[in-house]
């Protein structure tokens, strides 16, 4: 196992694609130290791509793309507007209620800001916003994506983890919005210090807020759909990535009107780029996994943690901790992908349930994204809205500590967590 996370790191290092440093890394333990021969490093790939619970990865990363070019960011960025764009540091908050919305049709924390650097950045500069600030309220408000259905790291968690999505999925939302409450309050805070108003005020009248409501509806109605089909059994995690697609189509072609085939097209391009990069990390990931199970590393640790530590909770905190400072360093995609197999058997063993830890480490995992020296949403903000490194750091300092202190709450009241898969799937 050693040689195999050096192989690993060192090609990381080296600049080669995680993919590949994940695949190499796994054919040198088949090559090496393994007493298995290379065939079963083959078909532990070609296992990991005939998994019925993975076509939701696909399907809701087409959606996501088509949902897009049929008009409904257009229309939550006026929701959100109406609804907080009258609160100090307005057109911050406006960020963060997107990201929210935009939860339940993106699926992905970096694509929400990417998209939102582009259509508020600008914006937000234009207003007075510091460019740092500006950068971290969209960067570090993108986490939020990562709880909010149809979150894709919850699918892989839970396919990874054999956790149910469905449980998953209902458990993200109260999270989710608390961190919405979290990240306003402190971008309030921030504001009022700096004088970031806006010159209007007042709130929205009912009849303002009720036309952006209207204007979004088939937007806001989509996570809903996606809950109540999956807990009715109407569909599986799986198939409800399908009637997502089906309905973002319906959406952009028939309530829109502006989804036309050069859409289509440029939409199916960016699903295939998407795809392709997640797949090959997930069928590589394979061998990995393979190699984590044979060598009983999760049994090890297990071991090790439960004989040094007691409480359950703070062996959950060591692991967070862990998941903290390589989510610095690592994509979110390949840590749930590599230590899910070994951490879910741990917090098993400890009387910790698993859709609890899942929603609490995936916040942790996200947030490396969001943080140096390799965070992938931080650069993409970053680079599109011209801002340095150290100025953003300097400015998510505040913003990352509420998640961290959110998180962590999460941790010992998990009733907020579970109340709503136990309400509907039962204890």
């Amino acid at each position: 196992m050693l040689l195999l996370t050096l192989v690993f790191f060192v090609l990381m290092f080296l600049g080669a694609p995680v993919a590949f440093a994940i695949g190499i890394s796994g054919f040198v333990f088949f090559m090496t130290g393994s007493a298995m021969p290379m065939s079963i490093g083959v078909q532990k790939i070609a296992t990991m791509s005939q998994s019925f619970p993975l076509l939701a990865v696909p399907f809701f990363v087409m959606a996501g793309h088509l949902m897009n070019e049929s008009g409904i960011t257009s229309r939550l960025f006026r929701f959100s507007n109406v609804a907080v764009g009258w609160m100090s540091g307005g057109l911050a908050q406006v960020a963060i209620v997107l990201s929210t919305v935009m939860g339940g049709v993106s699926g992905s924390a970096v694509a929400d800001a990417a998209m939102e650097a582009r259509i508020l950045g600008p914006s937000m500069l234009k207003a007075g916003y510091g460019k740092g600030f500006s950068a971290a309220a969209i960067a570090v408000g993108s986490l939020i994506t990562a709880t909010i259905p149809p979150s894709i790291g919850l699918i892989l968690y839970g396919y990874v983890g054999n956790v149910s999505i469905g449980r998953l999925f209902l458990a993200g939302i109260i999270p989710g919005f608390l961190m919405m409450a979290v990240l306003m309050c402190t971008t309030y805070l921030i504001a009022k210090k700096r004088g970031y108003v806006v010159a209007n005020t007042e709130p929205p009248s009912f009849k303002a807020l009720m036309s952006s409501i209207w204007g979004a509806k088939w937007a806001l109605l989509f996570p809903i759909a996606l809950v109540v089909t999956i807990r009715g059994g109407v569909f599986t995690p799986s198939e409800v990535g399908s009637f997502a697609v089906v309905y973002a189509v319906l959406v952009g072609f028939f309530a829109h009107r502006e989804l036309d085939f050069q859409k289509i097209k440029r939409a199916f391009a960016h699903t295939i780029s998407d795809i392709g990069l997640i797949m090959i990390i997930i069928l590589m990931s394979g061998m990995v996994g393979f190699a984590i199970i044979f060598l009983q590393v999760p049994q090890n640790i297990s071991h090790w943690m439960l004989a040094g530590i007691s409480s359950p909770a703070l062996i959950v905190l060591v692991i967070l901790v862990f998941l903290l400072i390589a989510g610095c360093f690592i994509e979110s995609t390949v840590l749930v992908l590599l230590l899910t197999p070994i951490f879910v058997p741990v917090i098993k063993a400890a009387g910790i349930d698993p859709v609890h830890f899942g929603i609490l480490m995936m916040s942790i995992v996200t947030l490396g994204g969001m943080t140096p020296p390799v965070g992938v949403a931080m650069f993409a903000v970053c680079s599109l809205m011209d801002v340095k490194i150290e100025e953003y750091t300097r400015e998510a300092i505040p913003f990352v500590g509420a998640v961290i202190a959110l998180i962590v709450a999460l941790l010992f009241l998990p009733g907020l967590v579970l109340w709503l898969p136990n309400l509907a799937f039962g204890g």
